[in-house]
């Protein structure tokens, strides 16, 4: 198939070895930012925080978080271009959800006078809120549809990426608190150019299921 979408997804592939001296260039970033903002969310939510790790500083502390366990992802801390930190608000309120909806308004996209109608929608979020005031499985959940978003908006553009559910939830949390502001950071995407020889998943074929065997028609 020839569709430009298809041609996407085949070339996408988690890379296994980055080329240190290889960046993403500004006009990329931005277009990668963007598309981290548009990314769709249940209810227009938008639970979530991202960290865009590119110092440095950021990536030593990114490294050091490693320190404890899945050590094998370690080294895209430093190697890869940037690192993308993709967390959750585990406390998502509807006084949150109010910005939300007052940028529903400001943007021109919900009429004034439907504001009430449309903060009823946080009935979804209350649904999935615990006595404690713990809706994380609902806004963890939403991070997967920015995180899908984003892997291909990468590979539209010809750039290489590692998802990373490896990651230390509890270190992340410690170096980057002034960064994700009560979030939580369960998965992670380092992004960049593999590393011509050394990246042993580059051009491999794809392996999926056959369509029949995942897609029924009713």
């Amino acid at each position: 198939m020839t569709h430009q979408i298809i041609q996407d997804l085949n070339s996408r592939y988690t890379a296994k070895k980055y080329d240190a001296d290889k960046r993403i260039s500004p006009e990329n970033l931005e277009v990668i930012k963007e598309a981290i903002r548009l990314s769709a969310s249940s209810i227009n939510s938008q639970p979530w925080k991202f960290v865009l790790v590119e110092s440095d500083e950021g990536k030593q502390r990114l490294h050091d978080t490693f320190a404890n366990k899945h050590q094998f992802n370690q080294l895209h801390a430093k190697e890869a271009s940037h690192t993308l930190l993709l967390a959750y608000d585990p406390a998502f309120t509807k006084d949150k959800f109010r910005k939300r909806v007052d940028a529903e308004v400001s943007s021109g996209h919900l009429p004034a006078e439907m504001y009430d109608s449309f903060m009823g929608a946080y009935a979804f979020a209350e649904m999935n809120t615990d006595e404690h005031g713990n809706n994380a499985s609902w806004t963890k959940a939403q991070v997967y549809l920015a995180l899908g978003n984003i892997m291909h908006t990468l590979a539209r553009l010809g750039i290489a990426s590692t998802p990373m559910e490896g990651v230390d939830p509890e270190l992340i949390g410690e170096k980057f608190a002034a960064e994700l502001d009560g979030h939580v950071c369960e998965v992670a995407l380092a992004m960049g150019y593999h590393k011509d020889g050394d990246d042993w998943n580059h051009g491999l074929p794809k392996a999926r299921l056959a369509m029949d065997d995942i897609i029924a028609t009713a």
